[in-house]
């Protein structure tokens, strides 16, 4: 550990404030870099099939990590006169391999993954999204914070979690049938029924969806955050209306309940629960094959051998970390959900905590890769009901032939 004199600060004459200043700005490019590599590895470590059990920790740890660096970095600064080319020599040679790690995250890695980030967004087949934001508090005359263990987070200033974007998003697939245009596909992601939003909220939600007449309704995943609230499930989701067939999977923290209470209600109110499998069904007389990912909570992978290989395939997957399973499996449109769109999206910044292996980079929105379409919902809900610069989201999903007429 670096030692010496710190009366260097001070005889150290007019250039001591600059020298201090510098230092301190070199900390805060430290202290950034560390964070982000602290958080991209919590990220990746909530894509992983990991037990509720182990899960629970990871945040606790991670902020405690967090600041210890931040803090060992100023008390090693202190010590070396806020010198960093001191502390560079001085200090043993993993802790300024870690400070130089740190700085190329700040200055490097985390400036180009947001560039790339926003980049990569509203790819040419997303044709059109109209988007309505409701506040639900408002048109039901009171915030239906309900009776959740966390209900005081709903209540922080600065809380969107009650105002949800009602999302029509056009995609423009060449590939579809003639007669498919104009094909109406509901989608809903995340409502995590725990208490916190109140039934009252949900029920307000789906009274406004009814008004689109879908096609087809795709639920993908996390129905429920406690033993209590699998009674939800069939008076809330049994308002929903289809014309031709409804569908849905689990997520992660379907598995941490009990998954076959929750199959058996949704199949109750008529959903098709297709688990890792997949279904073929008629759509406007031509073929489709719906495919269910439930991975990598739910094992094994589903099993397409016998799969059509004729038809448009539409992927319902939990989390969007399944991208290139997709990709290879020749899936033509996937939904997902999972991540939230990180629940609080600093302006610039966008997202910065995402359950994803792939961190940032599939936090919402429209996204292509080869001929596969993914759309990402920022879900209805979330285990901890808070939410800044990123609003619950219903999305209705057009399929189009042709680009909109102007």
């Amino acid at each position: 550990m670096p030692t010496g004199s710190r009366s260097g600060v001070a005889a150290a004459g007019p250039g001591s404030s600059m020298s201090v200043v510098v230092g301190l700005t070199l900390w805060c490019g430290a202290c950034l870099g560390h964070t982000v590599l602290m958080v991209f590895t919590m990220n990746w470590l909530y894509g992983c099939p990991f037990p509720k059990m182990v899960m629970k920790p990871v945040r606790p740890i991670y902020a405690v990590l967090i600041v210890a660096g931040c803090s060992s970095f100023l008390w090693v600064l202190w010590q070396c006169d806020f010198d960093w080319q001191r502390v560079l020599l001085e200090s043993n040679q993993v802790l300024a391999t870690y400070v130089l790690l740190c700085w190329v995250a700040a200055f490097v890695f985390f400036p180009a993954t947001t560039l790339f980030n926003r980049w990569i967004r509203n790819p040419a087949v997303l044709l059109s999204n109209h988007t309505h934001t409701v506040d639900v508090s408002h048109e039901l005359g009171f915030k239906p914070i309900g009776l959740g263990k966390r209900r005081h987070i709903a209540a922080l200033p600065f809380n969107q979690c009650f105002k949800v974007d009602f999302s029509e998003r056009y995609l423009q697939l060449p590939q579809i049938p003639a007669a498919w245009d104009g094909l109406k596909i509901l989608h809903l992601s995340d409502l995590h029924f725990c208490g916190t939003p109140d039934r009252a909220f949900y029920q307000h939600v789906i009274e406004r969806c009814l008004p689109w007449e879908p096609d087809l309704v795709a639920l993908t995943g996390d129905f429920v955050d406690t033993d209590q609230h699998y009674r939800w499930i069939v008076p809330l989701l049994g308002r929903l209306r289809w014309k031709i067939a409804g569908f849905a999977i689990l997520g992660n923290h379907d598995c941490w309940r009990d998954p076959v209470v929750i199959r058996r209600r949704l199949r109750r109110i008529g959903l098709r629960v297709l688990g890792n499998g997949w279904e073929k069904l008629d759509v406007r007389g031509e073929p489709m094959v719906v495919i269910g990912h439930e991975g990598p909570w739910f094992r094994p992978e589903p099993d397409l051998s016998a799969c059509p290989a004729e038809g448009f395939r539409l992927c319902l997957s939990h989390t969007p970390d399944n991208l290139p399973w997709a990709e290879r499996h020749h899936m033509d449109l996937v939904l997902a959900g999972h991540v939230h769109g990180g629940q609080i999206r600093l302006p610039g910044t966008g997202s910065i905590f995402v359950p994803s292996r792939f961190s940032r980079r599939y936090d919402m929105g429209t996204f292509q890769q080869g001929r596969t379409v993914m759309h990402v919902s920022r879900g209805l809900a979330g285990e901890f009901p808070y939410r800044f610069n990123c609003r619950p989201e219903v999305t209705l999903v057009v399929l189009q032939r042709e680009p909109l007429a102007a």
